[in-house]
């Protein structure tokens, strides 16, 4: 072998390549600037940081990682996004104006953003903010969080700098639930210097990465049989409501189930109290969001057209009418007809899915809390209505410690999904099928989650 054959084989085998590459792709994406103006060029260079990501953990097993370069590689990835305007996601900047709302001493809960009595509270990120009609949809933590970073002069910057900051503990937190267990550090790197999580954590600023650091934290702390392990799942709800099914899978799995139960119970309720007190009820923008908000669900795209298709909405209609001929109780029974639609209905279909999911993993005492975390997430994932890229989030950390390729390979293709938002390319069939076929395909080859 010549001389420039040995430097370059070198080359390949060395660590410091594909961290290079990794951090090279950065640069690129914050040169960049504005993400969403040339999508393909930006889908190419995530491609790419994929694929650099593929290298350093699966490409140079020889060479040891140890948690320093894991944490230091992470932070300078985040840090060369941290600049990034929020082109491909306006959440932050809703996050921003119910901050500076909640700051002002005003209820978001229960005033939209258009309200006439926050019209003194508006500014250019008002005019270009979506969903101006619907009142906040985040739980109470988040809203807090977001209060502190709208005191400050640049409050985008300064909510991206906390958030990252959080979720950089979270990987901490999973670096040391690895070494705890004897695992690789590579398989922590598959979260930490996933393309998806820089991007979407330190590029768009999303708040899901507070629970997900909250989650890793509840995790880390039942593995160590620490009793703070309730407080932190009770924090991950009140950032964000994803977890909550995730509290009765956790209790089971805790040293004492019953002071799981009540304290992560208690926390919540002492959460949300305040605010289910202020509009008496639910917040109506949580009921908007949970009955209107839908994109790129994996089985909820064909499910609501395959009801619509077999016209099973008819059905039902018909079967409320024969209910009222027997039983004599029109008016009891017409309550429910605005309800009977093709999208609400795969809705409930998909809800009992998951119910019955969750019941699987309540019966499987043998799994232990990574497993069930991972698994949980990936069941609310498949039952959802609406999959944006940063749901995977919650999947991820989880996905990567038991290296299971299906979802691994997901976090790629999801990003996919921001064609039909940036282009003129529909969702449904083709990009939907880009994303989930070659997933479901490696989900029916590799179902299992594991650490061993």
């Amino acid at each position: 072998m010549s001389p420039r054959s040995r430097y370059l084989a070198s080359l390949v085998r060395s660590p410091v390549t594909p961290a290079a590459a990794l951090v090279g792709v950065h640069v690129l994406l914050l040169a960049s600037h504005d993400l969403a103006v040339d999508l393909g060029f930006t889908l190419g260079l995530l491609g790419a940081g994929f694929g650099a990501l593929a290298w350093a953990v699966f490409g140079v097993r020889r060479a040891p990682l140890g948690r320093a370069g894991l944490l230091s590689l992470a932070v300078i990835l985040r840090l060369l996004l941290l600049p990034l305007p929020p082109t491909l996601s306006d959440d932050v900047l809703r996050y921003v104006w119910d901050g500076k709302v909640l700051s002002a001493g005003a209820n978001p809960y229960g005033l939209a953003p258009q309200a006439e009595q926050l019209e003194g509270l508006r500014d250019e990120r008002w005019r270009v903010m979506p969903h101006r009609d619907v009142e906040a949809v985040y739980p109470p933590l988040a809203l807090t969080l977001f209060s502190i970073a709208a005191r400050f002069p640049r409050p985008v910057l300064a909510w991206k700098i906390l958030v990252t900051a959080l979720e950089l503990a979270g990987c901490a937190l999973l670096a040391s639930l690895a070494a705890r267990r004897g695992l690789d550090m590579r398989r922590v790197a598959l979260y930490a210097w996933n393309p998806l999580v820089t991007l979407e954590v330190a590029g768009m600023g999303h708040v899901d990465a507070v629970g997900v650091a909250l989650v890793i934290a509840t995790v880390w702390a039942l593995d160590a049989r620490r009793a703070w392990a309730p407080v932190a799942a009770a924090g991950a709800v009140l950032a964000k409501l994803v977890p909550l099914p995730a509290i009765p899978l956790w209790a089971r799995r805790a040293p004492r189930p019953a002071r799981f139960a009540v304290v992560s119970a208690a926390v919540v309720a002492a959460g949300l109290a305040p605010v289910l007190w202020a509009t008496g009820g639910v917040p109506p923008g949580w009921i908007r969001f949970g009955v209107s908000w839908e994109f790129n669900g994996p089985l909820y795209e064909p499910l609501w057209r395959l009801v619509a298709a077999l016209r099973l909405d008819e059905a039902v209609k018909l079967g409320l009418d024969r209910l009222k001929l027997w039983t004599d109780a029109h008016e009891l029974w017409n309550r429910f007809y605005p309800y009977v639609y093709p999208r609400l209905l795969a809705k409930g279909m998909l809800a009992a899915l998951l119910a019955w999911m969750l019941w699987r993993l309540w019966k499987d005492r043998q799994a232990d809390a990574t497993a069930t975390t991972g698994r949980t997430f990936a069941a609310l994932v498949l039952c959802s209505a609406t999959v944006y890229p940063w749901y995977l989030l919650w999947v991820l950390p989880w996905a990567a410690l038991a290296r299971q390729p299906a979802w691994l390979a997901l976090t790629g293709l999801v990003l996919l999904s921001y064609l039909p938002q940036f282009g003129e390319v529909p969702l449904v069939p083709w990009v939907h099928a880009a994303i989930w076929l070659p997933f479901a395909v490696l989900l029916w080859r590799h179902p299992t989650w594991s650490t061993a």
